[in-house]
């Protein structure tokens, strides 16, 4: 099974290491000492050996921060982890609410004057600057990172194995990528790449030094001539020398500073995802400006939305023969595990899935209201009679990335339940059958998304959707539907939509499917130069007894029904009869 159910840590362990911090801070003169959950590479995701976060406090969520000084220490989450935290610190922990108060606010009302160490290649040029615009008393110190110091049994660097990825795949050859981006560099001489997925993107290869995401850890270098120069552990690459040909010239990573330093002319760095070291270690002129490959890598060519086309599609097979399975379980017979284990193991009988595309989400009754719930053998439900149970889940295969939650009744649901269920529709069928200038962003999508639970009062604390990468990060950037989503939506960028309501304590709904920007075609007596719409991906059936149809307009039955008879066409023919039989009922018009 490629999940496993351990706790990675846990509330007791935070006190004695927050303790030794402390001593660590105090022999370095420091009052205070920045604990971000994040890696050199800049990147969302950390390899086991980044996770210093989780280490210190036992917060396991995928962002946020930790600052100690020597009589507090905030640990920063969003909206997504209010919840889960709650259950994951121990209480010399305090839960900050982020970013509406932001590391800065904080560190001022806490600590009205002193010096606050951080490790310089796990804080970017830009969140550096913030800070620094909050403190007026209160100065930053570059350090070793005094988390290390105190993690004996640390682990060592990923050596994860890297693959090619083949033009029939990615749609283009590396070299002629390489070509296109180095034109437009401008004024610089050079780009200073350092996320794995942005190199994963422009040298069409894979790798496996991050669980659940296809990327290898290392820097690179974009010259204006067309040359790549990669700084990574050439361990890794033994099956894809010949593939990365005489354009990309490889060194080893301890090299990467030196080079930056070296480099001859103006160097382009984004100050958003550039470590300040690495900043730091520039000798000539600086621009700044987004990654080059994050606008490209988002703009999925037709090969590789043929490929996300397919990969949903098989996944949806897979999702329907465990929704098929799950319905024919007694309520109360599973439990969150149960379920977990059984959803992987159909997308594994594919006989295509490489990984899963994240740990899978089951959060039965109340668990479902932590948003990115992952159960462990210590929080394993049974999934009850009259509970709702939210699956967020997705596959990485050769040819795209899925991410698909579907929220099921089990047994008789209550009128709250489906009252908020249905809001919840329809909202995700609002995002669905929308039509929008160019240029407008997700920040300007998100509110359609919101507007049917707006009436009832109610709302969730989350985005209503991210950018979805191809065999690449299930979170992947730079657009996404949410109200700080400032970038504008353009054709091949998929997303996902996917709106929610949850109630602490009690149930947690989510319905989410994959997106894919799409010029629309002209209406007659458009007066809008260009349009655009979203074409649906996911093909899996939504749960009807959840949905109380006095509260949908015609125009959404009508886009639930369309899209359940689509379900049915292109996915009843790769399933066989018996879950055929009970996809047929699943998609029943109401």
């Amino acid at each position: 099974m490629f999940q496993s159910f351990t706790e990675t840590a846990s509330p007791d362990q935070g006190p004695p290491r927050l303790a030794a911090l402390r001593a660590r801070m105090a022999e370095a003169g420091l009052d205070g000492f920045i604990v971000p959950r994040a890696d050199a590479h800049q990147g969302e995701y950390v390899a086991p050996r980044d996770d210093r976060l989780a280490w210190l406090t036992g917060f396991t969520g995928s962002a946020g921060w930790c600052v100690a000084l020597a009589d507090r220490a905030g640990v920063f989450v969003d909206g997504r982890y209010r919840v889960q935290i709650k259950r994951q610190v121990a209480d010399v922990f305090e839960p900050v609410a982020w970013p509406e108060t932001s590391l800065g606010d904080w560190i001022s009302s806490a600590l009205p004057k002193g010096v606050i160490g951080f490790d310089p290649w796990l804080l970017s040029v830009e969140q550096k600057r913030g800070l620094e615009a909050k403190l007026e008393q209160v100065a930053l110190r570059a350090c070793e990172n005094l988390v290390d110091a105190i993690w004996a049994d640390q682990p060592d660097p990923p050596l994860g194995k890297v693959i090619v990825q083949p033009p029939e795949l990615a749609g283009e050859a590396h070299g002629d990528k390489i070509a296109r981006l180095a034109a437009g560099l401008g004024k610089a001489r050079a780009a200073i790449l350092t996320l794995p997925d942005s190199i994963a993107w422009l040298l069409n290869i894979r790798g496996s030094d991050i669980p659940r995401n296809p990327v290898a850890h290392g820097f690179a270098i974009l010259h204006e001539d067309a040359r790549v120069t990669l700084f990574m552990d050439d361990r890794k690459l033994v099956d894809v020398t010949d593939h990365l040909g005489p354009r990309v010239t490889v060194r080893p990573p301890d090299e990467f500073l030196s080079a930056v330093a070296a480099l001859d002319g103006a160097a382009l760095i984004d100050p958003a995802t550039c470590p300040v070291a690495v900043a730091e270690a520039i000798a000539g002129d600086i621009v700044e400006a987004p990654d080059p490959c994050l606008l490209p890598k988002a703009c999925k060519n037709a090969t590789e939305l043929d490929g996300a086309r397919s990969a949903q599609l098989r996944d949806a097979a897979a999702m329907v023969r465990f929704l098929a399975w799950l319905d024919a379980q007694p309520a109360g017979s599973l439990t969150e595990i149960d379920v977990v284990r059984r959803l992987e193991a159909e997308r594994t009988a594919s006989n295509a899935l490489r990984d899963i595309s994240f740990e899978t989400i089951a959060g039965a009754g109340a668990h479902g209201a932590i948003v990115h719930y992952r159960v462990t053998e210590a929080t394993d439900a049974p999934v009850a009679d009259g509970q709702l149970l939210l699956v967020d889940s997705g596959g990485q295969y050769v040819d795209g990335t899925t991410d698909i939650t579907r929220t099921v009744a089990i047994g008789d649901p209550g009128a709250e339940e489906c009252a908020a269920f249905t809001r919840v529709l329809k909202g995700m069928i609002a995002v669905s059958r929308l039509r929008f200038p160019k240029g407008l962003a997700g920040r300007d999508i998100d509110p359609f998304a919101r507007h049917a639970l707006w009436e009832a009062g109610l709302d969730y604390d989350h985005g209503t959707g991210h950018g979805v990468g191809s065999y690449l990060s299930v979170h992947e950037g730079p657009a996404r539907i949410a109200r700080a989503g400032t970038v504008a939506l353009e054709p091949g960028m998929i997303l996902s939509n996917e709106p929610g309501f949850y109630r602490e304590g009690a149930f947690g709904i989510r319905i989410e499917n994959l997106i894919a920007v799409e010029r629309a075609p002209a209406l007659p007596g458009q007066t809008v130069s260009e349009m655009y719409r979203f074409e649906t991906l996911t093909w899996v059936p939504i749960d009807t007894r959840l949905v109380v149809p006095a509260l949908l307009t015609q125009a959404e039955r009508d886009w639930l029904n369309d899209y359940h008879a689509a379900v049915l066409d292109r996915v009843g023919p790769l399933v066989d009869d018996p879950e055929r039989d009970w996809l047929s009922l699943a998609c029943r018009p109401i």
